[in-house]
């Protein structure tokens, strides 16, 4: 069983049968006894509308794990959703971990998923896992890049023949420019919204390249006065939020363009051929393709399904270990 435990999403995919779980990574639990009242979705919603007896938690945070206990409930909810029979054997799981995580970041993440059951825990690249979800050629003699912009991370890494040549692991992502948009409307409009509110306009305004049609939408926004904090509605437009992102979206492409720099004559000429390709929910941002490439000189792929990639490429490597042998043989078995 694979498991991409993200700071947004939390995807399980089971051998022979594809991806069963894709939830929210929230959870709401009784704030007297911890018990849990709801996860994914439904958690969710009640973000920032639920009474003070309800605690709604994100257990991770930049791509690791920040609270142990709620991201121990959450995981061991997920995986009883996906658990097809009650009879079945504890499962073995491989879980993605971002390239920049610490040994005690993933030492955190095999405790909880032994807490929720697990036999054995296997840690893979989530890079590596990322690249073979979008279909790349990885085991190949060949220069690949992959850009996942998750929510939490960042991970931009150059790979062929199954090994990683090049990376970085950036902490700037999808959450980050939700924060970036809050507090934009915090400083500069004395306005105060919820976390949902500021997904939704990054999702419905957001975007990183100059487009006339972009840049005119307007969207009719509900929050609140911060000083008065009396209810009050704003009209922002397309060219405020790209406004707003340009920080983050010109670090993620100066990161790119660094690690694209560390690479051999070879290993550039092959990425300038095919491209770079792009996956993660943060690759949805409008444009981002065509900054990255202006920024870059390097043509930019987005993936199918890029919100799926880091569970597919888990699932890829399950289903077919023969071809994926080398890849098995650099995982690190805690």
């Amino acid at each position: 069983m694979g498991v991409d435990l993200g700071t947004a999403n939390t995807l399980v995919y089971v051998k022979g049968k594809g991806i069963l779980v894709r939830n929210p990574s929230v959870i709401a639990v009784d704030a007297e006894n911890q018990s849990v009242i709801a996860v994914g979705e439904k958690a969710q919603r009640l973000g920032g509308r639920q009474p003070s007896n309800i605690l709604v938690r994100y257990p991770l945070r930049d791509g690791v794990i920040t609270d142990l206990d709620i991201a121990y409930k959450l995981l061991q909810q997920v995986l009883e959703q996906a658990q097809i029979s009650r009879s079945l054997f504890p499962p073995r799981l491989i879980m993605a971990v971002p390239n920049g995580a610490t040994t005690i970041e993933q030492r955190a993440l095999q405790d909880i998923a032994e807490q929720a059951g697990a036999k054995e825990v296997f840690i893979i690249d989530e890079a590596i896992a990322a690249a073979i979800g979008a279909g790349l050629p990885i085991d190949k003699p060949l220069g690949n890049m992959i850009v996942d912009i998750g929510g939490g991370t960042t991970e931009v890494a150059v790979l062929s023949l199954c090994g990683v040549l090049s990376s970085q692991s950036l902490r700037v992502a999808g959450a980050q420019m939700d924060d970036v948009i809050y507090q934009s409307l915090k400083r500069d409009y004395d306005f105060w919204v919820g976390e949902q509110t500021a997904q939704s306009i990054k999702h419905q305004l957001g975007s990183a390249e100059f487009n006339s049609q972009w840049d005119n939408v307007k969207m009719e926004i509900g929050g609140c006065s911060l000083n008065s904090r009396l209810p009050k509605q704003l009209t922002l437009t397309g060219m405020e939020v790209r406004e707003m992102l340009h920080k983050e979206v010109a670090l993620i492409a100066r990161t790119v363009q660094q690690t694209l720099e560390q690479t051999t004559p070879e290993i550039a000429s092959d990425i300038y051929t095919n491209g770079l390709m792009l996956c993660g929910g943060g690759s949805l941002l409008k444009g981002l393709d065509e900054f990255i490439c202006r920024e870059t000189g390097v043509f930019v792929h987005v993936a199918p399904n890029p919100m799926d990639c880091v569970a597919l490429g888990i699932g890829e490597i399950l289903e077919n270990r023969q071809r994926w042998e080398r890849v098995w043989k650099h995982w690190k078995r805690q």
